[in-house]
């Protein structure tokens, strides 16, 4: 009898039933449930006191006082327990950002606001009216070309020999006598004709533009704002005393503008185990006082894995909000947060949250795309 056999004629006779075993149930739980069952005391508490605990010599009271304190100051907490808030204690912190909708949701500052449902594209024009559009716009052959070719040539000049430059900017950058490039065609935008804010508050008109290969067009400002704003450039001008109309013209940053801190791109020079098998790890973060004074102290935080850091970007902030910038930027990384938890000197726990797995490239793209649409919308 092999011992398959011999196992299952033991099993088979057991009247005592000693070998029927069953796995018990786990007692423990886990820190989620723990902390919902600590909330749940402060909802018992108001609902026999029918008010909220405060601090007070009554030691169970102070205890729950401090204890739902340290719960608001804590959002990630805030989170877990909203479902079991049933007295709105938590009603007045702010959510975790984490999709698309809570971000046009919690949208304080109205960066988003529109008089257009950006879901709904009703103003969405038919193929007709684009071709229209189209049509309208369409360049043709330029009959005065000879007057407008020597300035091509002398700008092409300046570009070669550096006294112009190309730099990437927005249509409110376009000042009629300026040059652009538009897919590689350099073009000059000669006349604007009746520029106005339309009902969305955006500039538009019809202008008159020549372009070096001796076509002109009547187009749309804003169709020439938005062409120049996904595919091409606009050309500085070569007058090297003019700074002071270059900054206004070019948004260069000058003394009247208010410098509000730095977002940073950050790489940890961690030697645990844990940390340095992860590729493409970066810290995002916001600092009122420079980075370098900032990272100083990052081997005794736990929001900097109790460890070194690299500085890889650093931006500085101006005219905005930075904080709300960041958060904005998290909630886009949201789905590649390192989940991680550290313990600092005094064996604390902490979950830090600034900490994202993408390469670098796509970082600074998500940082770049939010800077573009907060131009675009402030246009």
């Amino acid at each position: 009898m092999d011992k398959n056999n011999i196992l299952a004629s033991i099993f088979a006779n057991d009247p005592l039933g000693l070998l029927d075993v069953r796995q018990k149930a786990s007692s423990s739980i886990n820190q989620d449930q723990r902390l919902v069952q600590s909330f749940e005391e402060i909802n018992n508490f108001i609902d026999a006191m029918s008010k909220e605990p405060e601090l007070s010599d009554d030691i169970t009271e102070c205890n729950l006082a401090s204890r739902l304190k340290n719960i608001r100051k804590d959002t990630l907490k805030c989170d877990i327990l909203r479902e079991y808030d049933k007295h709105d204690l938590l009603q007045n912190i702010p959510k975790t950002l984490t999709t698309i909708d809570d971000i046009l949701n919690d949208d304080k500052f109205g960066i988003f606001n529109t008089d257009d449902d950006i879901f709904n594209l009703k103003h969405v024009k038919t193929f007709k009216e684009r071709e229209s559009a189209d049509f309208i716009a369409r360049r043709k052959s330029c009959r005065n070309f000879s007057k407008y070719e020597p300035l091509f040539i002398q700008c092409q000049a300046d570009l070669k020999s550096g006294k112009r430059k190309l730099i990437k900017l927005s249509e409110v950058n376009l000042k009629e006598k300026t040059f652009f490039v538009v897919n590689g065609l350099l073009g000059y935008l000669d006349t604007i004709f009746n520029l106005a804010k339309d009902k969305y508050s955006k500039l538009d008109g019809r202008i008159y533009t020549i372009f070096e290969n001796g076509t002109e067009s009547n187009m749309l400002f804003r169709s020439l704002g938005k062409i120049i704003y996904e595919n091409g450039s606009v050309v500085t001008s070569t007058d090297e005393n003019s700074i002071e109309e270059f900054n206004n013209d070019f948004n260069i940053i000058t003394s009247e503008d208010k410098e509000v801190g730095f977002i940073y791109i950050l790489k940890s020079k961690s030697i645990k185990p844990e940390i340095i098998e992860i590729e493409n790890l970066y810290k995002i973060g916001y600092s009122t006082t420079p980075v370098k004074n900032r990272i100083k102290n990052a081997i005794n935080e736990p929001t900097y894995l109790m460890a070194p850091v690299e500085i890889i970007s650093i931006y500085k902030c101006y005219n905005m909000n930075p904080q709300k910038f960041e958060k904005l930027l998290h909630a886009l990384l949201g789905d590649t947060c390192l989940n991680i938890d550290i313990y600092d000197k005094n064996s604390n726990r902490c979950t830090p949250r600034e900490w994202f797995i993408a390469p670098l490239s796509i970082i600074e793209e998500a940082i770049q795309s939010l800077i573009v649409e907060a131009t675009a919308i402030n246009q």
